[in-house]
């Protein structure tokens, strides 16, 4: 198979609808703002709401479910490499790249550590704590959160009132203010509530989606369901927040169904003394990956010969240490895992295919005056 294309970090990314935002509230970003084709979706406000529903790639606004959410695309967005939820929130946590934030998978080595970190939990891949794993400080400082309050932006993260306190939120949202709810009727209210106030920027996370896929696939009335209310909160935020507030609606990826009988293990015969720290739709090689991708039908791609898969310099002071040897691409129907590992999930994601890496830019359009 062919090796996928790198994603934008340059004008039409994730990382740079971040740096749109933090540069039209403050006059500065660490990174490129967005395409001018793309920029001038967005209206000029003093109050911004992102909303980023966990999950939902633009190829699946065609969903019947979702017709308020597929009206509202102004365009599509690449996620950062891989495309999975830890690394694009850091993404927006800080407004740069995987490469500059250090994130760089969901189950990411941490040489210094001596493992493996499963970056949503912040354990071991098998659930033990790492004693010196330092999650408030994970990421850079100053991250977005900071750099906005320091410029009298007020931040704040809407988020289920069960991830207050949880080890990621404290990498994540260090510096900005957190309000949980506890209901997604909720979401819509909550918000508008908070953005009431001028000078904020209002990020809402909504992770619905992206559970039913990873449960019950596509396919299922749980799915539905999800789209159901993702539709919804977008289709409330639009008619019930100040029309003088930017409402912004994007993705951390997408997702696909894989098959049960496309789902394999890893055979530790293929690697040597090596192992696998990513793995499910792309594999991170600490050694050969060769022969893995041999036996999978996938491309192995050596990081000597590859470009930059997370982003552009300067890099984090521990990338280097952090990379895999190689990235083992699979074709879009496959996946593989260690044996730690979840495979009965029926939707997954986390690889470079258009269907994971493509994210939805979507725009409120009832208040959108264009940028000239």
């Amino acid at each position: 198979m062919d090796v996928p294309r790198v994603p934008s970090y340059v004008g039409r990314g994730l990382v740079n609808l971040v740096a749109e935002i933090e540069h039209r509230l403050t006059g500065t970003a660490p990174s490129p703002t967005l395409d001018p084709d793309l920029a001038h979706f967005i209206p000029s406000a003093s109050t911004y709401v992102v909303v980023l529903f966990d999950g939902l790639g633009a190829h699946q606004l065609n969903h019947p479910n979702a017709s308020d959410l597929a009206a509202a695309s102004a365009g599509v967005l690449d996620a950062p490499f891989p495309a999975t939820t830890t690394v694009s929130l850091a993404t927006v946590a800080t407004g740069l790249p995987p490469s500059q934030h250090g994130l760089i998978g969901y189950k990411m080595w941490m040489p210094d550590l001596g493992s493996v970190v499963n970056t949503i939990h912040m354990t071991t891949p098998t659930g033990e704590s790492i004693a010196d794993l330092d999650a408030p400080g994970l990421l850079p400082s100053p991250n977005l959160w900071e750099r906005l309050s320091a410029s009298g932006i007020g931040p704040v993260v809407v988020q289920p009132g069960n991830f207050a306190s949880t080890p990621l939120t404290t990498a994540l949202y260090r510096g900005a203010r957190f309000e949980g709810y506890w209901n997604l009727d909720d979401v819509a209210r909550v918000t508008t509530d908070i953005a009431a106030i001028g000078e904020r920027l209002v990020f809402v996370y909504v992770p619905d989606v992206d559970f039913a896929a990873h449960i019950a696939g596509q396919k299922s009335e749980q799915y539905d369901q999800a789209m159901v209310r993702a539709n919804t909160i977008w289709a409330s935020l639009t008619t019930m927040l100040p029309p003088d507030v930017c409402l912004i609606g994007t993705a951390d990826h997408g997702h696909i169904d894989i098959d049960e009988t496309s789902r394999h293990l890893v055979d530790a015969k293929d690697l040597g003394e090596g192992f696998v720290s990513e793995d499910g739709r792309v594999l991170f090689v600490h050694g050969d990956g060769s022969k893995l991708a041999a036996r999978h039908g996938g491309s192995w791609l050596p990081l000597d010969d590859g470009p930059g898969w997370w982003g552009p310099e300067p890099m984090h002071a521990s990338f280097v240490d952090r990379r895999p040897a190689g990235i083992v691409f699979l074709p879009e129907g496959t996946t593989v895992f260690n044996r730690e590992s979840n495979r009965r999930l029926v939707g997954y994601h986390g690889g470079a295919s258009p269907v994971d890496i493509e994210i939805p830019l979507l725009v409120r359009a009832s208040s959108v005056i264009r940028n000239p």
